[in-house]
């Protein structure tokens, strides 16, 4: 994860582009790179073009690494957290093989 968060400043140190990536530039960034990954699907959800899903997938990976360098914090620690907080809204028993919303299990 380190040597991919150093690759993504590098690349962005050279070109000058740190200037543009305010946190709400990097929201921005996800939800327009997220909307694109969803169009890969629109018309057809089973042929898909594997290549153009990565494509736009890394994509929003880099804005999402993006966004966690500049609020200063560790993405494995920030996921980690979450998946604990999930884990108690969606304990297995209710929640295994359903997909109902946390409130109404």
């Amino acid at each position: 994860m380190e040597e991919l968060m150093k690759k993504i400043k590098q690349f962005n140190e050279e070109r000058d582009w740190d200037k543009f990536h305010s946190p709400e530039n990097l929201a921005k960034s996800i939800s327009i790179e997220a909307g694109e990954l969803l169009e890969c699907f629109q018309w057809d959800n089973e042929n898909y073009n594997k290549e153009e899903v990565c494509e736009e997938l890394a994509d929003v990976f880099t804005y999402c690494m993006q966004m966690a360098m500049k609020l200063e914090v560790d993405p494995k620690e920030i996921i980690l957290k979450k998946l604990d907080k999930t884990k108690k809204k969606y304990p297995v028993d209710k929640a295994k093989g359903v997909s109902t919303k946390y409130n109404k299990l």
